[in-house]
């Protein structure tokens, strides 16, 4: 579970909230129409543009990332393929069957390995994994950033529904408050959608995008280097170099 996320959403709307309480009812803020304008035209404009089926994969993608997302750092990578070597090279491949590794990828490739598959089925195997992975991403970083995009957009169509049924309720007064309500709270709904729960899973997906290339790319080859019988002082230089160089300094001494 990432904290993080749980601690920011619950947050912002316990600030708004509060915020809320302080200045009045809180009922004054709940309008049916305005929920319907802004959830569901958001919802609508988002089908337009995507497949069913590709927005139901990106609201599963996005919530694991956003919410039980676990990063593991390319160094800890580098020395357990560093420590996966040592093993082919003292028991050879039968050795890995058993052993435990922490990323899903990571243990595919020792599996391979360990059954005999040949070097470049193992290669396109992964590198094809990999992308896949990569377009889900993508998928569903567009998918969420339409969302956000459209729930703002669908907030102002609501403030001008809204004036348009209070201009043209003027000599009743008690129809203006109900169409004001309708024009200032879809703003609201619209703008708390976006900045507290899509345009944040954007940047998470974003982020996550990044870092999974990298390390899927560090796995590709360090599986590779295993399966070529390489020494693993050789395999662990040859990966240092996706580290940064300040933190490289530890590992290029061990190796």
């Amino acid at each position: 579970m990432d904290l993080g996320t749980l601690l920011g959403i619950v947050g912002s709307f316990v600030v708004v909230a509060v915020a809320i309480l302080l200045g009045g009812s809180f009922s004054q803020f709940v309008d049916i129409p305005s929920i319907l304008i802004v959830f569901g035209g958001g919802f609508a404009a988002t089908l337009i543009r995507f497949p069913l089926a590709g927005i139901g994969g990106a609201f599963v993608v996005g919530g694991k990332v956003a919410f039980t997302s676990k990063n593991i750092k390319p160094r800890d990578l580098i020395e357990e393929i560093s420590n996966l070597a040592e093993i082919v090279r003292k028991s050879g491949p039968l050795g890995l069957e058993n052993v435990d590794v922490s990323d899903p990828s990571l243990a595919k490739g020792v599996q391979y390995i360990a059954d005999g598959y040949e070097l470049d089925f193992i290669r396109e195997s992964m590198e094809r994994e990999r992308d896949l992975t990569l377009s889900r991403l993508s998928e569903g970083k567009r998918v969420f950033k339409a969302l956000g995009d459209s729930a703002p957009a669908f907030g102002m169509i609501g403030t001008l529904v809204g004036l348009v049924q209070m201009l043209a309720n003027m000599d009743d007064p008690s129809a203006i408050g109900p169409a004001m309500a309708i024009a200032l709270l879809t703003t609201l709904y619209g703008a708390l959608v976006s900045n507290i729960l899509c345009l944040p899973v954007v940047d998470k997906l974003d982020s996550k995008f990044d870092v999974e290339e990298l390390n899927q790319t560090l796995i590709i080859d360090g599986i590779t280097q295993i399966r070529e019988n390489k020494s693993p002082a050789l395999i662990k230089e040859m990966l240092i170099a996706y580290l940064p160089e300040k933190a490289r300094a530890g590992l290029m001494d061990a190796a």
